[in-house]
């Protein structure tokens, strides 16, 4: 409960003056703690501890039976994003509220030009779109084509806006595909700038043709969209671009592994001792492709997103991935269609625009299936739900810890709590749950947002704008790891020694 004095009656989220928590239990990737948190006014965590003492006028929080944890960070959204002859219909701020909904506090989204857009143009599109935000955000930056132009503006985005992470996908031939020379280009590019290589791992080419041979013969409806991207065109993918980072010296990171072939490819390629991550999605281990043989046109539709969602052997691997490691974050590619608009693909599979929502979900389906299920430990969830993606992404220990100094962005976990997952009930903008149906048990019971409650106990208090842009550093210490290794990259690309800001240097916010 709030006590008296509190926040009991403002309903804007925007109390003045610090917050402190009594009593949570604390739970980070690293330990476990009995105490409290001191949020200051400045929206950072002033000191945690056994017994702290309240400032004068300081606003305190009864959090017995409560497990405070980093506030989640999902590493692959696309709020409004333009696709497929539409907009995706959740914007930023219905998104990052509903995302509070779900305990997530900070969001990585993604800015895609068009092929021969400028980047800097795009990027101002985005920056515009996502001022609505109610939560943190940053962006990656996706590569769709190459000249000399998009080597310059790669500079300036790592130089002077604070993204470090560049996007590439190798499927959607005829629109956004990265080739080959694109993905050559660009990652050598990125590693002169101290920038990961993020990935989405299928081949256009292969799933370009096998849609090609799924038409000619009739079959238009949602059950083709998974034969027309079996396992075998991502763990291909995986293993062609994992080689060209290992070529490059670049860093890698996998997004949505959906595959146990993929999955096998991270996984050998770590125990070579190169730098791979891989990203698992909440829904690819919770639903199997079973969902696209639905009678139901609309609900089958309802669940077309690539990678497609796959038998249930896949979901098997991916647990153990995630559990052994071999898999560090966890996310949703939150990108959000109506019926309305899956409608558009409604003669012809390959018009259904992909996506499905989760951000709201993620945490609850992942504490109940994984710690409720003995697969994960709370400290292992706080990881993948949130530190190891401020870790890859150079954003810790500003995000993803609780510790003096970091942003005071938490969540206070009722692990008793339960619902049942409804689109009659989410706060997403749309209207259909991949999880409709599932209980969870272990739910938000409050969230707060640089030291704002922003949810609590089912009363969403987000406020439109209030999420600020995070700029990230680059060159990560893994890079300067990687120097002093050598990086083993082919002798023509080896690098001079590491420059750039200092490695330690907190992710800054506008």
């Amino acid at each position: 409960m709030i006590q008296s004095g509190s926040l009991s009656g403002n309903l804007s989220g925007t109390q003045s003056g610090s917050l402190l928590i009594r009593g949570a239990e604390i739970v980070t990737a690293d330990f476990t703690l009995k105490g409290d948190i001191l949020c200051a006014g400045d929206g950072r965590i002033a000191a945690i501890g056994p017994g702290l003492e309240a400032p004068t006028g300081t606003e305190i929080l009864d959090a017995a039976g409560l497990i405070a944890m980093p506030g989640g960070i999902d590493p692959h959204t696309h709020m409004e994003l333009p696709f497929m002859g539409t907009v995706a219909s959740e914007d930023f701020f219905t998104g990052t509220a509903a995302g509070f909904a779900g305990g997530t506090t900070m969001i990585l989204d993604f800015v895609i030009p068009d092929p021969g857009q400028p980047l800097m143009e795009a990027w101002r599109a985005w920056r515009g779109w996502a001022r609505k935000a109610a939560g943190d955000y940053s962006f990656h930056v996706a590569i769709t084509w190459w000249d000399d132009s998009v080597h310059h503006d790669m500079g300036v985005l790592a130089r002077e806006e604070g993204v470090n992470s560049f996007k590439h996908f190798m499927a959607y031939k005829n629109a956004i595909m990265a080739t080959d020379e694109i993905l050559f280009h660009s990652f050598r590019r990125a590693r002169e700038l101290g920038a990961i290589v993020t990935v989405h791992a299928e081949n256009g080419e292969l799933v370009y043709q096998l849609q090609n041979e799924l038409v000619a013969r009739g079959m238009m409806g949602p059950e083709s969209h998974p034969l027309s991207r079996p396992a075998e065109v991502e763990g291909e993918a995986a293993h062609r671009v994992i080689a060209f980072a290992e070529l490059l010296g670049a860093p890698v990171y996998l997004v949505h592994v959906s595959t146990e072939q993929a999955l096998s490819h991270i996984a050998a390629a770590r125990r070579r001792g190169q730098r791979v991550f891989g990203e698992v999605l909440a829904g690819h281990l919770l639903v199997d492709d079973s969902v696209y043989r639905d009678p139901d046109w609309a609900f089958a539709a309802s669940h077309v997103m690539s990678p497609p969602f796959r038998p249930k052997a896949h979901q098997d691997a991916l647990w153990r991935g995630l559990m052994s490691g071999d898999l560090q974050t966890t996310a949703t590619d939150h990108c959000c269609f109506r019926i309305e608009q899956k409608m558009m693909g409604r003669e012809d599979f390959t018009r259904i625009p992909n996506g499905t929502a989760g951000i709201e979900d993620r945490m609850a389906v992942l504490w109940t299936e994984g710690v409720g299920a003995g697969r994960l430990t709370p400290q292992e969830f706080v990881a993948v739900t949130s530190t190891n993606s401020a870790k890859i992404f150079n954003l810790y220990p500003r995000k993803g810890a609780i510790m003096a100094g970091a942003d005071a962005d938490l969540v206070l976990w009722d692990p008793a709590a339960t619902k049942v997952i409804s689109a009659k009930t989410h706060h997403q903008n749309v209207d259909f749950n991949i999880f409709e149906g599932k209980r969870v048990t272990g739910l938000p019971a409050f969230t707060l947002s640089a030291g704002k409650i922003v949810y609590a106990r089912g009363e969403l208090r987000a406020v439109r704008g209030a999420g600020r842009y995070v700029k990230r550093p680059t060159f990560h210490p893994m890079f300067q790891a990687l120097h002093r290794e050598g990086a083993r990259p082919h002798p023509l690309f080896a690098e001079p020694a590491v420059s750039g800001p200092a490695i330690h240097t907190p992710a800054a916010a506008e």
